[in-house]
């Protein structure tokens, strides 16, 4: 693990994620009440969590204003959640500058235009496999699986691998 993408991981200390697209498949479900629902991977809440573990934080920036990602937020323990921001570069900076962070420990994962800006200004820029096609251009990394569909895991686990991190959660379960 040599290579330059790699190297930059070891800064990483923030993950920021999209949740439509990203955390979900994209699709917004609607009840006969007018209530909204969204499918959630649980591999990724797991990897999430597995990462926290590590010393990586992770927050949430969403163009949409919804209850049921504050209780996702929740039920992850993901205290830093920023709702309603079109602009996400914008939003990253705010959530990184009272932590002292600069753009180079943190990683964003995006899918559409509007987390464009957030892809290039963050240490390492990540896009679904099913990002629009000028995202995934831009992104430092693309990963294989599509949004809600493990690819927050996949890019977890491999974060996790590059700090050398993994193996120790595979041996929590190796027992």
């Amino acid at each position: 693990m040599k290579d330059p993408l790699h190297k930059r991981a070891q800064a990483i200390k923030l993950v920021a994620f999209d949740i439509d697209g990203v955390m979900t498949d994209g699709r917004l479900y609607y009840t006969d009440f007018g209530n909204e629902t969204k499918a959630f991977n649980v591999k990724d809440g797991i990897a999430l969590n597995w990462l926290r573990s590590t010393g990586v934080d992770v927050a949430i920036i969403t163009g949409r204003t919804s209850e049921l990602v504050k209780k996702r937020a929740a039920d992850l323990k993901i205290s830093k959640l920023i709702q309603g921001r079109e602009d996400k570069v914008v939003a990253l900076k705010e959530l990184i500058a009272p932590l002292g962070l600069t753009a180079d420990q943190v990683a964003y994962m995006g899918d559409d235009l509007p987390d464009l800006g957030a892809i290039r200004f963050a240490g390492i820029g990540v896009a679904v496999a099913d990002a629009l096609p000028l995202v995934r251009q831009h992104a430092d990394l693309v990963m294989t699986k599509a949004g809600g569909d493990g690819a927050v895991r996949e890019f977890c686990e491999w974060l996790m691998v590059a700090q050398g991190s993994w193996d120790r959660i595979v041996e929590g379960y190796l027992g």
